[in-house]
């Protein structure tokens, strides 16, 4: 009787055991892609998958709707991926075009609604045409590494057993290269896109599915529990101020205020607009850690060189070029992830290139529409600043002839406007411009004029 009461007792463990199992409920996080694949996509991927880490999710399900991106962005974030410990399930609702191909192709299934697309990951630039062929030949290259990363797949042909890849990568070459011709899918000299019905027949596609419950049914999910991550006002904002527009629009305004500025001094708003710019330039991208510290130090740097020679060396030199020089390198690191600890290898040249011709772009576009504007605005009749006025001989200015000129060294007298280097200064109730020897000079201070050159007079602080 005591074994048939041990054994009573052990299977009721083992009954609860199972009831235990098939009670717990299935944990699937979800998150979206359905925007640009920009730098705010990769912030938002990083998250959403450590938080679906920390809970100790079952499964992984993107929803995944987008028409492409940033190659270098997409390729972190496929990275993610396939390094991730969870199973990741992709759900094409409707497009998976470009950039977002590559993602989807990363995840260990794919489902795809009716009508849904995936393919077409031609290497463009912002105007739609297509790159030389380095930059395809590197699409290429991480398209079939993609693919490959899956591995293969026994099937049986007759009474053999062949193994064969789970997705193939010549198609997913295909994508990108119109010259590759995959006899049955692809032979017609076009780049590859395929239909929901056409990926499932390549093994590009697990099934058909119209929403995110026969996407689980379909998967074998079962009594599971959905968690969404859902994009704060923070996350928003990061991708807002993230994306590539955006950034050059923020540093057309850095460089447009700090001109107004130096044009116009005395405003205050120029340089107002310039530091808030600077401020939602580095912010979010310091916080997401996209910007170091030495990145941000270095702009300032810049900006100190730059200040130092417009306000205190005459002329424009080696600390001006050391100033932009240092200026651009911070704008354009900031944009670029961190240096990776290895060897900087081709792949991380590429962004670093494409957001230092952003930076150029967004500095000489801003310095043209700031010299036009200066022009139009400061030197329009209705809208007369103090170096813009008429200078009348009756109101207390002269000319600056030179027979003037030669009898004013060793005067005295003090200055009306700010000298940062040149403004004007007061000698014996008469109104000249002057350009200050010693540096930053206040309005109403005392000086001297210690030379002359060029029509204008030279002073120092007493």
């Amino acid at each position: 009787m005591r074994w048939i009461r041990g054994l009573i007792l052990v299977l009721s463990i083992l009954a609860g055991h199972i009831r235990e199992t098939f009670a717990r409920e299935t944990i699937v996080f979800k998150f979206d892609i359905a925007q640009e694949i920009m730098p705010g996509a990769w912030q938002v991927t990083k998250r959403a998958i450590a938080q679906a880490e920390s809970i100790n999710a079952d499964y992984i399900l993107i929803r995944i709707n987008t028409y492409g991106g940033l190659v270098n962005t997409a390729d972190s974030i496929r990275t993610r991926i396939l390094n991730c410990r969870i199973p990741v399930l992709a759900f094409i609702d409707n497009n998976a075009a470009s950039a977002g191909a590559l993602i989807a192709i990363a995840a260990d299934s794919i489902y795809m609604r009716k009508g849904a697309s995936i393919g077409a990951a031609t290497v463009v630039d912002q105007e739609g045409k297509v790159v030389p062929d380095k930059y395809q030949s590197y699409m290429r290259a991480i398209m079939r590494s993609t693919a490959q990363a899956h591995g293969k797949k026994p099937v049986l042909k007759g009474k053999d057993t062949v193994w064969i890849w789970h997705r193939d990568p010549d198609i997913a070459q295909a994508m990108v290269d119109p010259r590759i011709a995959i006899k049955g899918v692809n032979d017609s000299g076009k780049v590859l896109t395929l239909t929901t019905a056409e990926a499932i027949a390549v093994g590009y596609c697990e099934g058909e599915a119209e929403n995110i419950k026969e996407v689980l049914q379909q998967a074998g999910i079962a009594n599971y529990r959905i968690v969404e991550y859902h994009a704060s006002l923070f996350d928003k904002l990061i991708g807002f101020f993230s994306h590539p527009l955006v950034q050059g629009i923020l540093i057309m305004i850095i460089v447009a205020g700090i001109y107004f500025e130096l044009q116009t001094p005395g405003i205050g708003f120029p340089l107002i607009a310039a530091i808030a710019a600077a401020v939602l330039y580095f912010s979010p991208l310091y916080l997401e850690g996209l910007a170091q510290h030495w990145e941000i130090l270095l702009f300032i740097a810049g900006l100190i060189l730059l200040a130092v020679e417009i306000f205190l060396i005459p002329g424009f030199g080696v600390t001006g070029i050391l100033g932009i020089t240092l200026v651009i390198i911070g704008l354009t690191m900031a944009m670029v992830e961190k240096l990776p600890d290895e060897p900087i290898r081709i792949h991380f040249l590429t962004p670093v290139l494409k957001a230092f011709v952003t930076v150029i772009l967004s500095i000489t576009i801003s310095l043209v529409l700031s010299i036009y504007l200066s022009s139009k605005i400061i030197g329009h009749k209705q809208f007369r600043l103090a170096l813009q006025t008429e200078q009348k001989r009756n109101e207390g200015f002269v000319g600056v002839e030179a027979d003037i000129l030669s009898g004013m060294i060793g005067k005295t007298g003090k200055t009306i406007t700010v000298l940062r280097p040149g403004g004007k200064i007061e000698i014996d109730g008469d109104i000249y411009d002057a350009v200050s020897e010693s540096g930053f000079i206040e309005p109403n201070t005392a000086v001297k004029v210690i030379k002359t050159m060029a029509g204008q007079l030279y002073v120092v602080k007493l």
